[in-house]
């Protein structure tokens, strides 16, 4: 995609992130830092399955203790938001250290069954805990004051909040992904072998790509219990891992914020189409599948595909024009 369309998109989208909340009766703010979250979990995610090459089964359980953990200091413990938020990103990223540890001893299909295996056990574990409240989940927990400063309370300073929050996020991601260090994670992903002959500690990069990804996605499971005030069993079951393969798969895994497109298109689909109730699921399914058979790169790669094959036409055609011209 050029450069200066991507800037232009971009400013647009920010420019209409920024308005949502003064014009709430167009669209629902709170809908719309669902998304973000969402958003930010699929393309931490996405650190692992496009840029590494690794499919995990399990990273709802990054998400999810996240939330309980961010929910536990700021219900139980009466801490503040910060000290909150960084408990659930230390917590995911510690878990996800762990679950690469042993997962990355594996790979294909081996690894993913671990990651699902183990995700399961974390899923039991919140289901056990005292303090978890088992199926009721933990519910009304309080937002705070961010620093002394923000009161988290107000939706409008909320919705600003998650937002740079997620933009920094973002930018952190897209920072990892075009630095040296995501250079090293596509080489393990096209030829693991040859990145081994070239010296790379392959097991070490795969160990830390997994704690990246889980903290990143820890810092979206842990707005979402602020932005809700709920931390439940559906962010660590294996559903939710299903569903940010999904975003990933359906947003185009190849880019660095495709799996945010596809995020958005699977919550508005679940938002707007909510009243078919059961059969939402069979549409989502059945989009999925034609994006799949008629966008094998994703939406957002196909775009990519389309705008690249498109330039290198138009100069294959001025080229010609001006041999034509000089002879």
């Amino acid at each position: 995609m050029p450069r200066s369309l991507a800037y232009s998109l971009g400013a647009a989208g920010l420019l209409a992130l920024i308005l949502v909340p003064f014009f709430p009766q167009v669209i629902y703010p709170v809908f719309v830092m669902r998304v973000m979250c969402l958003a930010l979990f699929a393309c931490a995610f996405n650190i692992l399955l496009g840029q590494t090459g690794i499919l995990s089964f399990g990273h709802a359980a990054f998400f999810g203790s996240s939330a309980y953990f961010c929910g536990y200091m700021l219900k139980e413990q009466g801490l503040s938001p910060e000290i909150a938020i960084l408990t659930g990103v230390v917590s995911a990223s510690l878990l996800g250290a762990g679950i690469g540890a042993l997962a990355t001893r594996r790979s294909g299909i081996y690894l993913a069954m671990i990651t699902l295996a183990l995700s399961q056990l974390v899923y039991f574990l919140f289901l056990r805990l005292p303090w978890t409240h088992a199926e009721d989940g933990m519910q009304q927990i309080p937002r705070g004051v961010f620093f002394g400063v923000l009161d988290l309370n107000s939706d409008k300073t909320l919705y600003f909040f998650v937002l740079i929050l997620t933009l920094l996020a973002l930018a952190l991601i897209h920072r990892i992904i075009h630095s040296p260090f995501g250079e090293v994670l596509r080489a393990i992903r096209e030829h693991e072998p040859r990145a081994k002959s070239l010296g790379f500690p392959v097991a070490r990069y795969k160990i830390l790509a997994f704690t990246l990804s889980a903290g990143l996605a820890g810092l979206a499971g842990s707005l979402k219990a602020i932005i809700f005030q709920v931390a439940s069993l559906r962010d660590v079951h294996w559903s939710m891992s299903g569903d940010v393969i999904l975003m990933t798969l359906l947003g185009g895994m190849n880019s660095v914020f495709g799996p945010a497109l596809g995020a958005a298109l699977i919550s508005a689909l679940y938002h707007y189409l909510d009243f078919l109730g059961g059969w939402v699921t069979i549409m989502v399914g059945t989009i999925f599948i034609l994006c799949v058979l008629a966008f094998r790169k994703g939406i957002v790669g196909e775009l990519q595909a389309a705008l690249t094959t498109r330039r290198s036409d138009t100069a294959s055609n001025d080229k010609k024009d001006s041999e034509n011209a000089t002879n």
